[in-house]
């Protein structure tokens, strides 16, 4: 079976696109999975993730890294999922024309929205542009403050917006950050909280793209 492709989208800058596609590429590695990134961001901070865990952990035939205009995003992601059980095409911050061609091979959309009103609003441009390409949409709840009021009304704002929403929520954590920064991911590091909710999230999008389990790398 061909793999799927998960299309990574949010015409907002810093919704945290690139801390979610590396730690969803691992935690799916970890799972089994073999998994290639494509990144159509011109910035470039999933490829220097790529080099830093390079020179951190070696090579893995099975995490592979590709880049892409946006326009190649489909021919590309085509390509990999022949290859790959997942691909996960990291987007830059932009919309329409842009964005569609990433949207359109997309097997699921991943909406990261971090806790402010602003990622919210910026939302719905991806949600539409999704619905026209006709592909199903999951909002990730990204940097999260718990017990929060702003936190209460982004989540609930959220499922307003007609969509599945993730019952796992990622939190404010600096551990991203930091994981990130060495080429690392959560589910590498220790037990605890952050390793849980990535894992968590991971099972889920495996439930809604259709993938199917495999042996989990120890």
């Amino acid at each position: 079976m061909a793999g799927r492709i998960i299309t990574v989208a949010q015409q907002k800058g810093g919704s945290g696109k690139t801390t979610l596609t590396a730690n969803l590429a691992v935690a799916l590695r970890r799972k089994g999975f073999t998994v290639a990134v494509l990144d159509t961001d011109p910035q470039g901070s999933l490829g220097r993730w790529f080099m830093e865990r390079l020179q951190a952990v070696g090579e893995d035939g099975g995490l592979e890294f590709s880049t892409s205009s946006a326009w190649g995003a489909s021919y590309e992601g085509e390509k990999l999922k022949r290859r790959f059980d997942v691909v996960l095409i990291d987007t830059p911050p932009k919309i329409e024309s842009d964005l569609r061609p990433a949207l359109r091979v997309a097997d699921l959309v991943l909406v990261p929205v971090a806790s402010s009103q602003v990622d919210l609003w910026a939302t719905e441009g991806v949600l539409d542009l999704a619905a026209r390409e006709k592909r199903p949409v999951m909002i990730v709840l990204n940097r999260t403050r718990p017990n929060t009021r702003l936190g209460a009304e982004v989540a609930a704002g959220a499922a307003a917006l007609g969509v599945d929403v993730a019952r796992a929520q990622l939190a404010h954590r600096v551990a991203y950050a930091e994981s990130l920064g060495r080429g690392g991911a959560v589910a590498e590091g220790p037990s605890g909280p952050g390793r849980d909710e990535i894992t968590a999230l991971a099972d889920e999008i495996m439930a809604q793209a259709g993938i199917e389990g495999a042996a989990t790398i120890r």
